[in-house]
């Protein structure tokens, strides 16, 4: 941007004035540089940067850089290869990284509400916290290192401090021995050596080297010879000390330069933290806001002050008087009129400053305002006469407006303060109108102040250019600061003239002068002004009463709020107390649901139980009907003796009393028992893998599948189960075991002549059979058919199309159990295509059902993939 304007607008004395809040000397540095932006995208990252830090500031975060030093020389140090830092040096580098690194703490915790600070302290690394760590426990504040900066320092420093003590015990006794030869009993060092004073007259009683003398001569400094050797140790060890002071400093510093962009960084980060910093304490100190920058052709100011003119009325205790107003695409040109001292320059100078502040990132001293991105700010404000240049007033000003037109590049703000001056009133008010109407036609912002009616009447007649004027009361004769958007003003010349002393008789003599149109227009003004006034009054007092009316309303409605919260607290309480109900119910009905399904579980686990008592049954049934009914026990089946088998309500087998003895009779009536006891007669054996047996327990009987030990693995129809073998009784023996003994496999056993039993029924200890006796009583079978479901196709099919999955699911499950019970061997489950949401669902269902031996889909010519077909376990 062209500097032009900045020295009328006075940017210098404001960049010191944000300078002032800066910490550091590159902050100031920095301060002192800032300038307008010449790309809009950096200069809204600026402000969005102020934005940040004025909210931290706002929540008293606050950064602080006190002590930091410019770290240029030490860096540009650091970039040459094995130069060493000074200690003072290296604690400065430490003191700016420590300072970034607690900014950047400051930051971190408030990431979240200012992410355009965190990007400049995003590249600062937690090791060179490490780096500042280490070094600050090897130098000390005052520039020195510390003994334990290296266990070889610390060694040397240790002996120094041994041979020093050992060096001034030894004058010290020196001293006491010849005390009448010395001058006073004070070890001191002269030349890093230890001495002592000694008289100038007895100088002979002390041998040595003497190293200097007192400015009277009565002393001499003498290093006995005694301590010679011990202060050539110490110096030696001196030197040694210096070595190795001398190689940690290069070691630190170049560790340091290892970190060498990180420290850069932290530079950076540490000037640009401290000038936005310091435009966040200006900002509060200013009462200031953010501007809005954009592309868009609008300048709006509201209650804008002028950040110089409030400090010096700061000083006085003055109060300086804001001013508002707008320009946009529609009104471009402002014609600024009124009293002599009345404020119209500071209009001026407050547009521009402000606007330059706004485009350099800096924040501005108003309630809100919005500044277009200017390429140009250009002013003609105050008097540029020179003798040396030989201008004028006119000729200056004239100079300067013909080179603002040559520059000019838009979009522009131009400010012209009494444009025209200096000539004969009627040509420089015809070259006022043109140089403002130039430059509005070339799409600029014009604020321009005048005294001449012909700019006055330009801008009541010309579009897109508005009339303002600087208010003045008539009855005090002093000008208000008040800017008046819309309404010309006078200039009231003779008015201030008379209150600064000028005498009555020369005012009157001058308004004789004033040509009667000029006091007619004068006249409309003052008019004009009235009523104006008027106008505001009345607004005034309409504002009042409007807010007075907001106010009632807004009563009305935090009553309304009030009545509104404490309904709803009544609800809620209510709405608490139905919920606490429903719950307390819903939970009975799932306790009593849950009870209901235990016990549809066991009433399904008894009818798959009565289904295999009722297969046991039908076997036995059929096994009788395939052989004649003899009267003799022989005759019988061995699995019907003692059972009475009902089918509805029909006898279908009966447990005969056979003749004989009353062994052969209770072998005939209890079947387990005539199991019980083995072909040979003699004793009883083991029970074995495949033995069937009966559970003294449960009274069920089933097969050995497993023997672990002293328990074995019972298969009783589809269920598993675990039983001590002291509580199994063997029914029926493997096949193998009885072809060990002699029988022929599918042979009947042998049977004794007398009582028709098998072999060997006498050796039968009584107490087995009185036990047998008592748990073998007649048992009798009731088996009941039930109805065919209606949803079955056939006894052997289920049609599920149409159902949804849980219907699908319960249906298909009553069918297999139904199935079951009837002694199915297979059966087709018919769900359809459809989505193949019912046969995945029916699919997952068989897949652990206990009556399913196995599944898959049905043949082509039975459904295919529409149907599935089972196998019910036997």
């Amino acid at each position: 941007m062209n500097s032009q304007a900045f020295a009328m607008l006075e940017f210098d004395q404001l960049r010191q004035l944000v300078q002032r809040h800066a910490q550091t000397e590159i902050g100031r540095a920095h301060s002192h540089a800032l300038e307008p932006f010449e790309e809009i995208e950096s200069l809204q990252g600026a402000l969005r940067q102020v934005a940040e830090a004025m909210q931290l500031r706002s929540r008293a975060v606050r950064f602080s850089f006190e002590g930091v030093a410019d770290p240029s020389q030490a860096i540009a140090r650091l970039k040459i290869e094995g130069a060493a830092l000074e200690p003072l040096t290296i604690l400065d580098l430490v003191r700016l990284c420590n300072a970034a690194l607690d900014a950047r703490s400051a930051i971190l915790a408030e990431r979240g509400s200012c992410p355009a600070l965190f990007k400049i302290v995003a590249a600062l690394s937690a090791d060179l916290q490490k780096l500042t760590k280490t070094i600050t426990k090897k130098i000390l504040p005052n520039g020195e290192l510390d003994d334990r900066a290296s266990p070889e320092l610390a060694r040397i420093r240790h002996d120094v401090g041994r041979l020093r003590s050992s060096i001034t015990r030894s004058l010290e006794n020196l001293m006491h021995r010849s005390s009448e030869a010395i001058q006073e009993e004070l070890v001191t060092v002269r030349n890093d050596r230890f001495v002592i004073p000694v008289r100038a007259d007895h100088r002979g009683r002390i041998n040595g080297v003497a190293h200097g003398s007192s400015s009277s001569g009565a002393t001499i400094f003498v290093e006995p010879l005694q301590t010679i050797e011990a202060n050539n140790e110490l110096q030696t060890l001196r030197e040694a000390e210096q070595r190795e002071i001398a190689e940690i400093l290069f070691r630190l510093s170049e560790d340091l330069r290892a970190e060498l962009p990180q420290i850069e960084a932290a530079a950076e980060a540490v000037a640009a933290l401290d000038v936005i910093n310091a435009k966040a304490a200006f900002a509060a100190a200013f009462d200031c806001v953010v501007p809005e920058v954009a592309e868009s052709n609008s300048l709006e100011l509201v209650e804008a002050r002028h950040p110089l003119l409030e400090q010096n009325l700061r000083q006085t205790d003055g109060c300086i008087v804001p001013v508002s107003f707008a320009l946009d695409d529609e009104s471009t040109t402002m014609v600024i009129s009124g009293a002599n001292a009345g404020g119209k320059t500071v209009v001026l100078k407050t547009a521009g400053l402000l606007s330059l502040m706004a485009l350099a990132g800096l924040p501005v001293p108003a309630r809100a305002a919005r500044v277009p991105f200017y390429r140009s700010i250009l002013a003609d404000i105050g008097d540029h006469q020179s003798l040396a240049a030989n201008l004028s007033t006119f000729t200056s000003h004239v100079a300067n407006i013909a080179s603002m037109i040559e520059t000019c590049e838009t979009p522009a703000l131009v400010l012209l303060d009494e444009v025209g001056t200096g000539t004969d009133p009627e040509e420089g008010s015809a070259l006022g109108v043109a140089v403002v109407d130039h430059f509005k036609q070339r799409a600029a912002h014009v604020l321009a102040t005048t005294h001449y009616s012909g700019l006055k009447m330009y801008a009541a007649n010309q579009p897109g250019v508005l009339n303002a004027s600087v208010e003045f009361d008539e009855k005090t004769l002093r000008p208000t600061y008040r800017l008046l958007v819309g309404l010309a003003g006078s200039s009231s010349g003779l008015e201030i003239a008379q209150r600064f002393g000028i005498p009555v008789e020369i005012i009157s003599k001058a308004n004789e002068q004033v040509k009667q149109s000029s006091r007619e227009a004068i006249e409309y003004l003052r008019r004009i002004k009235r009523e104006s006034e008027e106008a505001e009054s009345l607004r005034c007092a309409l504002e009042e009463e409007r807010a007075a009316v907001a106010e009632k309303f807004a009563k009305l409605d935090r009553d309304f709020q009030k009545r509104e919260r404490e309904r709803q607290a009544q609800f809620d309480k209510q709405l608490s107390a139905v919920v606490g109900e429903f719950e307390k119910l819903s939970r009975e009905l799932v306790a009593k649901i849950q009870e209901r399904a235990d016990r549809v579980k066991v009433e399904r686990e008894a009818q798959k139980q009565a289904a295999e008592l009722k297969r046991e049954a039908q076997r036995a049934t059929q096994a009788a009907k395939s052989k004649p009914v003899a009267p003799t026990p022989t005759n019988v089946p061995s699995q019907l003796r003692g059972v009475r088998v009902v089918r509805d309500g029909e006898v279908v087998n009966a447990g005969r009393e056979v003749s004989g003895s009353p062994e052969s009779a209770e072998a005939s009536t209890n079947p387990i028992a005539a199991r019980s006891i083995h072909a040979d007669g003699a004793h009883e054996r083991k029970i074995r893998v495949g033995d069937r047996v009966q559970l003294s327990s449960f009274g069920s009987i089933g097969i050995v599948d497993q023997i672990r030990g002293d328990e074995a693995e019972v298969r009783v129809g589809s269920l598993r189960m675990r039983e001590k073998i002291s509580n199994l009784e063997l029914v029926e023996p493997t096949q193998e075991h009885e072809t060990a003994r002699g029988a022929k496999p599918g042979s009947s056993p042998t049977r004794g002549p007398q009582t028709g039993s098998p072999a060997g029924v006498g050796a039968v200890r009584e107490g087995s059979l009185e036990k047998l006796r008592r748990q073998t009583q007649t048992t009798e079978l009731h088996l009941h058919s039930k109805e065919p479901d209606s949803n079955f196709k056939t006894s052997d099919e289920i049609n599920l199309i149409g159902k949804t999955t849980d219907e699908a699911v319960d249906l298909t499950d009553k069918f297999l159990d139904e199935a079951f019970l009837n002694g199915l061997n297979e059966v087709r489950i018919i769900h359809g295509h459809g989505t193949g949401a019912l046969r995945k669902a029916i699919t997952e269902f068989l897949s652990d059902h206990p009556h399913v031996e196995r599944f898959a889909s049905a043949p082509q010519d039975k459904g295919g993939a529409g149907a599935t077909q089972v196998e019910l376990k036997s």
